[in-house]
């Protein structure tokens, strides 16, 4: 109440609240440094026009289909959306025959970090997981990256317009993911998406006791897994309290800095969200009862192959799910996938998506939900393609905390596009032009101005020119 009252006052108000309060002023400190990012995005939009697309169809993402649609993208944005739009100024891209997409965001990569081909098989040959110790929060997989990577590119041509890149899930904490636009760079800075979020990777599960089991390490159990988070959230409350307790001015040090303990900490204060690998129904489960013990929330279950065996508690939980069409059979925890998984958890009110964890696979996102679609249909569910299409769409972009920018068509929204020369659920549709911010980074009329990487040159198979 006593800042309501001195609100406008400007320095005087700062006295006048301190002398009310009974307080001398203080120098002000600093807050806790849990999210504050050293490396910002340098990315900036390549040139653009405003352009017109008419004539098509618009899934856009939320749900709504216009037949005979028209796009108006302007300075970067989607300026409108609708018939009859005005063409004066700008380039009028005309589309009969064809549809148009939100682009495409593949919510869980590993391009640039596992980079194919591989000249090795060994592990050393990749950097998706840092395997020291089961706790690696302090790790940035964007340090990581590699933007020579032609994943990068092939997703680009593929529709695919953001990405974001997640360390492997060997660790139980696995560290911070980065958020990129598949755009050419030659340092992963200048892909970053501006303003999005870090996330946090973690694991349950097989891999991390497998891995580190083997080598007589901790844990070598799923319950060992669940002490070393737990001890791990503690820690991170004490570091939370410390760092308060400085901010408020009652500790005159502040505490010593530990960049694992900066990351969990700022998942308990809800900044930074859970993308967890997790397939077991079993293991969700536990994890979401984890998570209600330290009080946050998991974003999302990756792979998540049994989701589809407790709708209720992942709704309950807030959780999403993000997952392949038809993947199983490599690993135990697989046993119960089934291609329903998918439609089955989204008509039972779970938020479901798509992604890749291959670069191949993350050249057909809109295939993998097609895929998927059609195994519900074939279950007796009503699947049309504005709704399958948020799969890839609006549903990771509000998971990454983007759906007020992009994954949407609508005014205001990113003008981040595909124009499908056909249906976009059909194999035999390719996408003819990709915007991202408004800018045309592909064009498939003109395949010798498309991005490509060194390593691309002279290897067709990958996509690269002679």
């Amino acid at each position: 109440m006593t800042k309501r009252l001195f609100r406008g006052l400007g320095h005087v108000g700062v006295v006048l609240i301190a002398a009310f309060a009974g307080t001398s002023l203080q120098a002000a400190r600093p807050e806790p440094p849990f999210t504050i990012d050293p490396y910002p995005s340098t990315y900036q939009s390549l040139p653009r026009t405003d352009t017109l697309i008419v004539d098509v169809t618009i899934l856009d993402g939320a749900g709504g289909r216009m037949d005979q649609g028209e796009i108006l993208l302007r300075d970067g944005r989607i300026a409108a959306v609708g018939h009859g739009l005005p063409r004066d100024n700008v380039t009028v891209v005309q589309g009969k025959g064809r549809w148009v997409t939100p682009g495409i965001i593949d919510i869980h990569s590993h391009n640039g970090t596992y980079v194919l081909p591989l000249t090795s098989l060994d592990r050393k040959a990749s950097d998706v997981s840092e395997t020291s110790d089961p706790n690696v929060a302090d790790t940035w997989v964007e340090h990581a990256v590699n933007p020579q990577d032609p994943a990068f590119a092939v997703a680009l041509r593929s529709g695919v317009t953001t990405i974001q890149v997640l360390p492997g899930s060997t660790p139980l904490f696995a560290g911070r993911s980065v958020v990129v636009k598949p755009v050419p760079a030659t340092n992963v800075r200048a892909m970053k998406f501006p303003g999005a979020v870090q996330a946090l990777k973690m694991s349950c599960g097989e891999n991390a006791k497998s891995f580190f089991g083997d080598k007589d390490e901790a844990p070598n159990s799923r319950q060992g897994e669940i002490a070393i988070i737990r001890e791990a959230l503690l820690r991170a409350q004490e570091y939370r309290e410390e760092w308060r307790q400085y901010s408020r001015g009652k500790s005159k040090k502040p505490p010593q800095r530990d960049l694992k303990l900066d990351t969990l900490a700022a998942v308990l204060d809800g900044d930074i969200p859970v993308h967890m690998h997790c397939y077991r129904a079993s293991d969700m489960s536990a994890m979401m009862g984890v998570a209600q013990e330290f009080g946050f929330k998991i974003a999302a279950f990756h792979h998540a192959t049994e989701a589809y065996k407790i709708p209720a508690e992942l709704k309950r939980a807030g959780t999403c799910v993000a997952v392949w069409s038809d993947w199983w059979g490599f690993k135990m925890e697989l046993q119960d996938s089934i291609r329903e998984n998918a439609a089955m958890s989204d008509a039972a009110g779970v938020c479901t998506m798509m992604h890749s964890d291959s670069p191949v696979v993350g050249q057909r996102l809109q295939i993998e939900a097609a895929k998927a679609a059609g195994a519900g249909r074939r279950g007796g569910l009503n699947l049309p393609p504005e709704h399958v299409i948020t799969w890839v769409t609006s549903v990771p972009a509000k998971v990454l905390r983007l759906g007020d920018r992009i994954g949407t068509i609508a005014a205001g929204f990113n003008a981040d596009l595909v124009l499908w020369s056909g249906d976009p659920f059909s194999i035999y549709t390719k996408a003819d032009r990709v915007f991202i911010d408004g800018a045309q980074v592909y064009d498939s009329a003109e395949p010798a101005r498309s991005p490509e990487s060194d390593f691309g040159l002279g290897r067709p198979e990958m996509g690269g020119r002679q």
